[in-house]
């Protein structure tokens, strides 16, 4: 059966293993869908997370043995009731030979009283711990067998499940997609002989049902030769598709946006400041990618503070010097305000159009933008999502700027980007492809970079202006919160402005956080002779912009917060800052927000309120802040806590990255995909462009535009 084929054709159930029943069919297979799982080559692909042993049984006494591993044993079960103190909850005795232990479950079915009826045998699989009355296991997997039942023959696999799916019905449709899927690998012997990998058959094979004598470890730590194989073939479909991006990008025409004109040397001459060595750098970079007839598309990376803004109004003002539009989209209206307001004054007085799009506007100021921008009188525009909204027409858009690029999902920056091609004056040529741009304040790590953005032209700017103050950054019990208010009430009166953010809006009963509108009436109590402002994001934008305009004026002096002035917001006088449930943001979440302060003269603080115990994951996060301010250092531990994903902003759009090769420990395998990706390209042979077709087409499918923007 061809790759292609849909699940709805091969979901099984028991009684047929090729067919579901009509019922049933669309239900399951939408909820498939969500996991990405459509064709039969999908669910092959879906490999286990994990595997249980269930090859072996333990008595009860060895598994003492092995208290906080995993065990399976059998017996018959000797006492089963419900307890109602301190909670209700279900106990169950488990007795064979050797002793007995206690099934605890908290949240059960009544039926389960009569399924666990003394004398039934079970098979029980889980960690024995101390219990109460002795050994227990807690909510462990089990099931009903009769005396001498056989035992698995290969490990037992564990799959990432959605909602509905349980982990019986996706072994029983992989186990079926197996039987039924050509088997043919897309890379020849030869290369796999020279590589060192598996054949891809029997890789997955033993994947999705590994022998008792595998090597666990290997199979666990994903070393084993068959995850190898895994790792090889994503990295080469994620290489051979950004590198044909590379070709086909260079294949599009692109207004040359040759001329650096009146207005971009005005626009130098006026500004209150110099660039940096850096910021020269980096626009010369951009100048150069701009002057050719492809697309640009590069990323523009700098921490916080390091002048993004001005080298992509610069951009800007090239396009509009050759006679092109530009547009900047910002993923939140503060920050998309912020740009608003400082690139129009500096641009407005040297006599550009600059317009506002956002979907707060009223109907009727849209309707005059949409008409400016559509005629090509807004010279540059400036906005949030509304720019990818279908009744936006530009006339002649040359340049798409996009920042905080990894807040928007791929397929968001992929409609800005096919959002109008601009019109060359010549009506007998075809459309031009705007240029590029993208910022993100979260630098992106070395191995990140390499891997995911092969397609890219990458410049950093990596010094900030001169006379940035430095950041001492300090943890903080939350039991101290009275000390930290009484600094917050010593700042305001040296005459500084500070910030409080938290992480929620409203109360909520599941995690217990200090809110906004909860700090906000506590600090307004303790600091009487103090103005506090308070902005969120369920605010109109009208009062969002309100306060905000009171705190730049200095009319506000406290200004408590949630997130939505991560990013954007630029207040001098404002010099320390205290974030609630520190131990709740991740780590480029809390950079970002430590950025806000340190960006006048004045020595800068910045506070990490958290709430005792620590995990694990908070307690390096906030090390890390404690211990450097260097953005591409703390981007380098965030990659380790939360992985690729994040930095891309692949996961908004719903789309798989990396599944199973890791940056940190698989570089080798990156370089070796890298450069068989290379030479399948470069070899213009039928038989090296039926391996890329073949490739792409089984990893990768119709998600391969997402990795090209």
């Amino acid at each position: 059966m061809p790759e292609s084929k849909q699940i709805r054709a091969t979901v099984p159930v028991p009684s047929d293993p090729r067919k579901l029943a009509s019922r049933a069919l669309g239900k399951m297979a939408d909820k498939l869908a969500k996991l990405g799982l459509r064709s039969n080559m999908d669910l092959a692909l879906h490999l286990p997370l994990r595997y249980e042993d269930e090859t072996q049984v333990l008595s009860i006494h060895e598994a003492g043995l092995r208290f906080g591993q995993p065990s399976q044993v059998e017996g018959v079960v000797s006492g089963c009731e419900v307890q109602y103190k301190p909670r209700r909850q279900l106990l169950v005795t488990l007795a064979d030979d050797s002793g007995q232990l206690v099934m605890r479950f908290l949240n059960f079915y009544g039926s389960q009283l009569k399924q666990l009826a003394e004398g039934t045998r079970l098979r029980a699989r889980g960690e024995l711990r101390h219990g109460f009355f002795g050994p227990e296991m807690v909510h462990p997997t089990y099931q009903i067998v009769n005396l001498g039942a056989p035992l698995a023959t290969a490990l037992t696999p564990i799959y990432p499940a959605g909602v509905g799916l349980s982990q019986s019905f996706l072994r029983r449709a992989i186990a079926a997609a197996l039987n039924q899927l050509d088997w043919r690998d897309t890379l020849p012997p030869a290369v796999l002989a020279e590589l060192g990998l598996s054949a891809f058959e029997p890789a997955i094979r033993l994947l999705h049902n590994p022998p008792p004598n595998v090597d666990q470890h290997g199979l666990m730590e994903r070393t084993h030769p068959a995850w190898e194989r895994m790792k090889f073939d994503e990295l080469l479909a994620q290489q051979l598709s950004l590198k044909r991006a590379q070709t086909a990008r260079r294949a599009v025409g692109a207004p040359a946006l040759e001329r650096i004109g009146q207005l971009s040397n005005a626009f130098l001459m006026t500004l209150p400041f110099v660039l940096t060595r850096a910021q020269e750098k980096v626009l010369a970079e951009i100048r150069n990618d701009l002057c050719a007839i492809f697309p640009m598309q590069r990323l523009l990376q700098g921490d916080v503070g390091s002048g993004k803004t001005v080298v992509a109004a610069l951009a800007a003002a090239q396009a509009i010097d050759n006679g092109y539009q530009a547009a900047l989209m910002a993923p939140t209206e503060i920050l998309a305000e912020q740009h608003f307001r400082k690139i129009a004054g500096w641009m407005e007085p040297l006599g550009i159009q600059v317009a506002w799009l956002t979907g707060g506007l009223k109907k009727k100021e849209k309707l005059e933008a949409l008409a400016r921008i559509e005629s090509g009188a807004a010279q540059l525009v400036i906005g949030t999502h509304a720019l990818i909204q279908e009744a936006v027409q530009f006339a002649r858009l040359g340049l798409v700027i996009v920042d905080e690029q990894h807040r928007f999902g791929v397929g968001q920056r992929l409609s800005l980007r096919n959002k109008g091609t601009a019109k060359d004056s010549n009506a007998q040529t075809p459309d031009l492809t705007p240029h590029q741009l993208m910022m993100s304040a979260t630098p992106i790590p070395r191995t990140l970079a390499m891997t995911y953005y092969a397609d890219l032209e990458i410049s950093v700017i990596d010094e900030l202006p001169p006379g940035r103050s430095p950041i001492v950054t300090r943890a903080i019990d939350q039991s101290r919160r009275e000390e930290v208010i009484a600094r917050v009430h010593a700042a305001a009166l040296e005459g500084r402005q500070i910030y409080w953010v938290c992480p929620l809006i409203e109360e909520s009963e599941a995690l217990q956080l200090q809110t906004a509108t909860e700090t906000y009436a506590t600090l307004v109590a303790a600091l009487p002779s103090l103005q506090v402002g308070l902005v969120h994001g369920r605010m109109k934008a009208v009062e969002k912009q309100a306060v905000m305009d009171a705190f730049n004026q200095n009319r506000v002096q406290v200004l408590v917060a949630t997130t939505v002035i991560e990013v954007g917001v630029d207040v001098p006088n404002a010099s320390l800052m205290v974030i609630e449930h520190a131990e709740r943001f991740g780590l480029s979440q809390l950079h970002q927000l430590r950025g806000r302060v340190g960006r006048g003269t004045a020595a800068s603080v910045c506070l990490l309120l958290y709430q005792s115990p620590l995990g694990w994951v908070a307690k390096q996060r906030l090390m890390t802040m404690r211990s450097t301010t260097d953005g591409f250092e703390i981007a380098r531990k965030d990659l380790e806590i939360r992985g690729p994903g994040e930095f891309l902003g692949a996961r908004q759009s719903g789309q798989a990255m990396l599944r199973f090769a890791d940056l940190e420990t698989d570089q080798w395998l990156v370089e070796k995909a890298r450069n068989l990706a290379h030479f399948l390209l470069q070899d213009k042979s039928e038989n090296s462009a039926r391996i890329v077709k073949a490739h792409l087409a089984r990893w990768l499918g119709e998600r391969e535009d997402f990795l090209r923007v």
